[in-house]
């Protein structure tokens, strides 16, 4: 089976953000795998022990998306493809990053795409769709289980608080949603096997790509933490009283009525 996974390196959810110049402030940051990624790379790796075949995790990114690419290989995926776009785009969006994808993957033959749910930092879940539409095969979102038998998969989806079962067939994309499995560490024996296994590196021209082709379609206007939360109010007496006291509070300081 020829599994890929799509993988986006973000800030660590440990991190705390700072805005410098209207922008958010990378040095010094520490940067991960997307945690949803990771459930991806995980279910794509039982997938291949389960029925045969190849994973490839495929990031649009830096040069600094390497370090993440090389740790996929370690948990087990066999190759990583880094499409560096640092020197042709100023500034993209989940449009380019899912034009860049799916021109890598159309001639590929991929029998099964999984991505994360969203990223952690923009949070669109835009990609994943995105690139099946472009690639024109069925996809399924926020899955927390995956079933394959021959071309056919059984999917279940999580969707407000209950499931969903779906029966589609492959070559297919899924989003991977927490609880799908749960991400393995790499081991030694992995990140020492990771430094010989492939990884190649691709640009916008390897791909027959010029920067209008993958122009952006939104545009990020202002970037802005949110305002610090106050102190909160313990209400008393007669519980009618309180009730009062909370609507007016709630018209009047929190403007939310």
């Amino acid at each position: 089976m020829n599994i890929y996974v799509l993988m986006k390196r973000t800030f660590d959810t440990e991190e705390k953000i700072t805005i410098s110049g209207g922008q958010i402030n990378e040095d010094g940051a520490e940067f991960i795998i997307n945690p949803y990624d990771e459930y991806a790379i995980e279910e794509a790796i039982q997938v291949r022990d389960a029925q045969g075949g190849e994973v490839t995790v495929v990031s649009v990114g830096n040069e600094e998306t390497e370090k993440q690419l090389r740790t996929a290989l370690a948990m087990g995926a066999d190759k990583a493809v880094l499409i560096n776009t640092e020197d042709d785009l100023d500034y993209g969006d989940q449009f380019t990053t899912a034009k860049i994808l799916s021109e890598y993957l159309k001639d590929k033959d991929a029998d099964l795409i999984i991505a994360g749910n969203v990223a952690i930092d923009g949070g669109s879940g835009q990609v994943g769709p995105r690139v099946a539409e472009l690639l024109n095969i069925p996809y399924v979102t926020t899955i927390t289980k995956l079933d394959i038998a021959g071309s056919n998969a059984t999917v279940v989806r999580d969707v407000e608080g209950d499931s969903e079962v779906i029966e589609t067939t492959l070559p297919l994309l899924v989003t991977a949603q927490q609880g799908l499995n749960e991400p393995r560490y790499p081991s030694l024996p992995g990140i020492m096997k990771a430094k010989k296994k492939p990884l190649d590196e691709l640009e916008l021209d390897d791909l027959d790509l010029e920067e209008a082709d993958v122009e952006a379609k939104t545009k990020t206007i202002e970037i802005y933490l949110p305002p610090k939360k106050e102190a909160g109010k313990v209400l008393e007496g007669e519980l009618a009283d309180q009730v009062k006291e909370l609507v007016n509070l709630l018209h009047t300081e929190a403007k939310v009525v």
